[in-house]
């Protein structure tokens, strides 16, 4: 009867105690901790990859927790079968906690196992009772301060097929030193995907700078890129190195490099050729050694094709292509967006959150979201500020929503008087003003579509952007003293 009430103890005690899968092909490792965790966890070892799966698939364990390492058979001394392991992990089940053993000089690999699922790294030694409060801390959900605070935490969120394509298409060109493109529609993250492909490569620890063409003037461009020595132009007091210069052998992105001007782009195209480079004022050759990540959010063979951008730069830039997918591709990571910049809004605001009927949520699905996923957090930090704690409905949800624009009817300037009675409606009519008036209405449009983007709004509008700046300072004045003006969007540098 002792026997029995102690098997029966023994039995209670191993379901209460939460899986553990240990992979690693290292014995003395795997006996040290059989001891250190036995009685606070069902620990299971493999040595292989193989082995691991072979166990999951058996059905008779399932683990909560995993501690893996990277440098597993048949390749013990490189990461390529521990990454593989952390993706089959998480297919198998993505609640599984996965912990990554590090040893000296992995931070790349460890960095890039944390992009694919794992959710913390263990340095190797690591004392038994600093692993056991780890692991616990795991098993209740909880994450690391170090992993919260990690800048080089940059794992894009979503699971649709774009964003798994996505995903591959950076883990493959991470580690690679040539320049590469990242392709789509403006607010879709195109920023944070050179920045993973940065940080999960062998130059993670080194500067990542980031430059948006659109925002620097053009003849200031060239100084900003290269840097300029001492008196090489009315207010260079002192010499000033460039991005180029600072990012060392680092990571440098030009943001909307469709935007950089024609005649500075074959000196982009020397440095990515060769590496060289010159200050503005300077003789001397420089060599950057930094790669280069570009971004636009425009068709550049359309702009090849229409002369306003080197063919031999497009090709040189886009020897590695990343396409970023608009967020109206993503499905339900569109509830996952939701979830994660509504936790991360409410934390930083220090207010609740909200939640979205269920109605609201097939209207969150079915909206396209024309501004991509800055439009999405935007519209989480409104809902934040207005419904705090309470169930947003679809009519307070629609509110926040972009209207589509109603046609206007061919023919038709405006909706309203005719031009004959427009002038017999008013003694004041001037010819002068109304012309104005169109004008600027059309200028403001541009500037719309291109998201404030000055030079992307001339190009649209067929001029200068001299021309565009000249034009708002003779019509701004006029039209912000109108009694009727329409509501225009504010102008300010290029972005």
């Amino acid at each position: 009867m002792a026997q029995m009430v102690t098997g029966i103890a023994n039995l209670t005690a191993q379901i209460s105690r939460p899986a553990l899968l240990v992979v690693d092909d290292d014995p003395l490792i795997a006996e040290a901790l059989a001891f250190s965790l036995a009685d606070d966890f069902v620990v299971r070892f493999c040595e292989s990859r193989a082995a691991a799966i072979k166990l999951l698939r058996g059905g008779d364990f399932s683990p909560q927790l995993a501690l893996i390492d990277l440098g597993l058979p048949p390749l013990p001394n490189q990461p390529t079968e521990g990454f593989k392991l952390v993706s089959d992990l998480l297919a198998w089940s993505p609640k599984i906690r996965i912990l990554v053993l590090t040893g000296q000089n992995e931070e790349s690999n460890a960095r890039r196992a944390r992009a694919l699922g794992a959710a913390d790294l263990v340095p190797k030694p690591c004392e038994p009772q600093r692993l056991k409060k780890l692991l616990h801390a795991q098993l209740r959900g909880a994450i690391t301060g170090n992993r919260a605070d990690d800048p080089h935490s940059v794992g894009l969120i979503g699971e649709s097929p774009p964003i798994r394509k996505l995903k591959g298409q950076i883990d493959l060109y991470a580690s690679s030193t040539f320049p590469a493109l990242i392709e789509g529609p403006s607010g879709s993250g195109k920023e944070r995907v050179a920045a993973a492909l940065h940080y999960l490569s062998p130059r993670g620890h080194l500067p990542f700078l980031a430059l948006n063409c659109a925002a620097i003037s053009a003849n200031l461009m060239e100084a900003t890129l290269f840097g300029h020595v001492k008196g090489a132009f009315t207010g260079a007091n002192s010499a000033k190195s460039g991005y180029f210069e600072d990012a060392g052998e680092g990571t440098l992105f030009l943001d909307e490099i469709g935007e950089l001007p024609l005649e500075l782009q074959p000196k982009l195209l020397r440095v990515l050729e060769n590496g060289e480079y010159q200050r503005v004022g300077e003789t001397q050759a420089r060599k950057s050694a930094a790669r280069v990540i570009a971004a636009t959010n425009r068709d550049l063979r359309s702009e090849v094709k229409a002369g306003r951008f080197r063919a031999d730069l497009y090709h040189r830039l886009s020897v590695l292509t990343i396409s970023v997918p608009p967020l109206s591709e993503l499905g339900e990571d569109k509830l996952r967006l939701l979830e994660h910049f509504s936790a991360e809004s409410a934390k930083h605001l220090g207010s609740r959150s909200f939640t979205l009927t269920d109605a609201a949520k097939s209207a969150w699905l079915a909206y396209e979201f024309p501004g991509n996923v800055r439009e999405l957090k935007n519209i989480v930090i409104r809902l934040i500020a207005k419904h705090a704690g309470y169930a947003v409905t679809p009519d307070e949800l629609s509110q926040e929503f972009e209207l589509p624009q109603p046609a206007v009817p061919s023919g038709e300037a405006s909706i309203g008087l005719g031009p004959k009675e427009e002038i017999t409606a008013s003694a004041l009519f001037r010819l002068d003003g109304k012309l104005a008036e169109v004008e600027l209405k059309y200028i403001d449009a541009a500037i719309e579509i291109a998201s404030g983007n000055m030079t992307q709004a001339a190009k649209i509008l067929g001029i200068s952007r001299s021309t565009l700046y000249s034009r708002l300072e003779i019509l701004r004045p006029s039209a912000l003293n109108r009694d009727t003006a329409v509501g225009n969007p504010a102008i300010g540098p290029d972005s």
